[in-house]
């Protein structure tokens, strides 16, 4: 929810969907720069071209569950990024009709699904919108970044919680040999007992082996508990375990993902980012939207308690990161807050849905309590940016297939855009 998680980020979507994968895949076509202007409807300011549909999809799922109903303007803007087949492209120009040169997203997809159906609308399109996600599934159960791509972690969670918000039995979901998504998703998972026992990898590297990913496990444990990116406030009373065992029920290996997110977020309270190419030397920096999703992958999982720590860091550290990041940032602590019931509208001192609100057109109705907050605290109205730390650009944080590049923290994300 990291996104969460926009997964081919700028290099790895324009340089590697033409070398890397299938021969369906084209890389994008350009798209204008903010400065040519942008569509009305569409929330943030920045180039689109990779992360047009994940934002303004994210900035619906946070909007929705502060009870915001966003303006007809902007969801009709998404609504029309959906090409005749079902799919959605990462950003494409809706004057001109979908053709071979657009460049399907499972990612896209799945968010875009996953927000019309908490805005309650557009059910022709959720329909049309599942109907191609059905269609892509790979042989293995899960789905890769594009139709024909490997599968790997992230965007099958993206697209298991699209279609269980959708009302897909996801059991019955099976490939020709009876492989389900969470066949797929169990092929990624690390064993307990050994070095990041409970944790997932993005993919396997090209000799099959499997190495931890924070990210990937975040978006695993939401895919293997059936629930989307905006996901619920509860709580367990026993800590998560790592269980043991190769044939794992989907509920025991979200509760050993979440064991290992656990273990993550106890020291610092927050994730790191990997190194970017060539700067493995440098110093590790905070990964705070993969950090947000860790946090909602706790939650979701009943152990908000243990993401309690990593939540009074991101109030602390990360406002800057998401004023300055954009609509999904933003989006991403939102999704967090609520996840944890904690007040986003007074998170760190800042009011992340009037943030939020103000990236795009102006919302048709507000509701002004948020609605989950069990924090109480009085509010400081001081100054709308209290608490705001430097703002650091998010490196990019997942392996791609074989080693190949970096992908940014949603569901699968570029957190610039």
């Amino acid at each position: 929810m990291t996104v969460r998680r926009r997964a081919a980020a700028l290099a790895i979507t324009a340089v590697l969907c033409a070398a890397a994968a299938p021969t369906a895949v084209a890389a994008p076509s350009p798209s204008p720069s903010p400065s040519a202007g942008l569509p009305a409807g569409l929330y943030g300011t920045k180039d689109p071209t990779y992360d047009g549909v994940w934002r303004q999809s994210l900035s619906f799922l946070a909007q929705r569950i502060e009870l915001v109903t966003p303006a007809a303007s902007a969801v009709d803007w998404l609504v029309g990024q959906q090409c005749d087949s079902g799919a959605f492209a990462s950003y494409r120009d809706a004057s001109e009709p979908c053709d071979d040169k657009t460049v399907a997203d499972t990612n896209a997809t799945g968010a875009a699904v996953q927000a019309l159906m908490e805005l309650g609308t557009h059910r022709p399109a959720v329909d049309n919108g599942v109907s191609w996600l059905k269609s892509v599934q790979n042989e293995d159960g899960g789905w890769g970044y594009n139709p024909g791509s490997p599968s790997d972690a992230n965007s099958t969670g993206v697209v298991i919680g699209a279609l269980a918000r959708a009302g897909v039995p996801l059991a019955d979901l099976t490939t020709d040999d009876g492989r389900t998504p969470y066949t797929a998703l169990r092929s990624f998972a690390l064993p307990c007992g050994g070095e990041d026992g409970g944790a997932f990898a993005y993919q396997p590297d090209k000799n099959g082996k499997l190495t931890a990913n924070a990210d990937a496990t975040a978006a695993a444990v939401l895919g293997a508990m059936g629930k989307g990116m905006a996901a619920g406030n509860s709580n367990a009373v026993k800590d998560p375990v790592c269980h043991k065992g190769a044939d794992l029920t989907p509920e025991q290996s979200a509760q050993n993902g979440a064991f290992y997110l656990a273990g993550a977020l106890a020291g610092s309270g927050h994730l790191d980012s990997p190194p970017m190419p060539g700067a493995e030397d440098s110093a590790p920096q905070p990964d705070f939207g993969n950090t947000a999703d860790a946090v909602v992958a706790l939650a979701a999982s009943g152990h908000k308690d243990k993401a309690a720590k990593a939540v009074a860091y991101l109030e602390k550290n990360a406002g800057g990161w998401a004023k300055e990041g954009g609509p999904a940032a933003t989006a991403q602590l939102v999704l967090a807050a609520h996840a944890t019931g904690t007040d986003a509208r007074d998170f760190g001192g800042v009011d992340l849905v009037r943030q939020l609100n103000a990236q795009g057109p102006a919302p048709a109705a507000t509701a002004a309590p948020s609605p989950t907050a069990t924090d109480t605290k009085p509010k400081d109205t001081s100054s709308d940016d209290g608490g705001l730390g430097v703002w650091w650009l998010v490196g990019i944080g997942l392996a791609f297939g074989a080693g190949i590049g970096f992908l940014l923290s949603g569901r699968r994300k570029n957190q610039q855009l």
